[in-house]
């Protein structure tokens, strides 16, 4: 299933009156089975493009489409910067608590959780509370959650964020070895140049509020990917190149400023 985000803008009330763009004019589109990620710096949209894509919030102007047969399960899916687990469920309960508010019989629930705690590497943990799972953990669980419905698209919003570097390096690399298994689609929100380069099949860069779509870069690395991607000189160079983008329209919205 294809996704397409039609010209879409965002605009809030200011709180002291008038208005406060956030998205302005973004097209994309999201093809079957690709990974995307959208690099931007702090405040430039990212997360409230996922959240009109997810339906969380409606678009000013514009509208997302889902093109071709409906896969069976969820539209979309959110991952969120926290993981948002129910502090009072198991890990098992947290993973099928999509599948139980659509009514799924527990036997099936109990089957899916299963296959995926196991996808996820946290077969041992099903009866353990959020509580008692490290950061990565708990965000593997959030991962484990959202594929349960089967959405068309997941949408990751800067998930490993909150992490300490080498959690979230090593949380990169089972996203990649996950996204290997399932090739589901994926819109990934970061700031990080080299994960978004890593990650992506195409990195889609975002100017300074109000957000726009400064330029798409295809990834032409091959895939599967692990850390020995970062030595190789197309991923040097895309990295250098989202910076350079970066930097000149950083650059530019501070000549600009009054």
């Amino acid at each position: 299933m294809r996704v397409r985000v039609d010209s879409v803008s965002k605009v809030y009330p200011a709180p002291a009156g008038g208005q406060l763009v956030a998205l302005e004019d973004v097209s994309l589109d999201v093809g079957d089975g690709e990974f995307v990620t959208i690099l931007g710096p702090s405040g430039c949209g990212k997360s409230t493009l996922l959240q009109v894509v997810a339906g969380l919030e409606a678009p000013t102007r514009g509208r997302v489409t889902f093109e071709g047969p409906p896969a069976g399960g969820a539209l979309t899916a959110v991952v969120f910067q926290e993981h948002a687990l129910f502090p009072w469920r198991t890990v098992r309960d947290n993973v099928t608590f999509g599948l139980e508010v659509r009514g799924m019989p527990a036997a099936q629930r109990l089957a899916v959780s299963r296959q995926l705690l196991a996808l996820v590497g946290l077969e041992g943990f099903a009866d353990r509370y959020p509580h008692h799972l490290s950061g990565g953990m708990r965000q593997r669980v959030a991962i484990a959650r959202a594929l349960a419905v089967e959405p068309a698209l997941l949408l990751m919003d800067e998930p490993f964020s909150a992490l300490d570097a080498q959690s979230r390096a090593l949380m990169q690399l089972e996203l990649l070895a996950l996204w290997e298994r399932t090739r589901r689609s994926i819109l990934y929100v970061t700031h990080q140049i080299q994960e978004a380069v890593l990650l992506g099949d195409r990195v889609v860069v975002m100017t300074r509020r109000p957000g726009r779509i400064l330029a798409v870069r295809p990834v032409p690395l091959p895939r599967p990917r692990d850390e020995r991607t970062m030595l190789d000189p197309v991923f040097v160079t895309l990295v250098d190149e989202c910076w350079q983008l970066i930097k000149h329209d950083a650059r530019e919205a501070l000549a600009d400023a009054p």
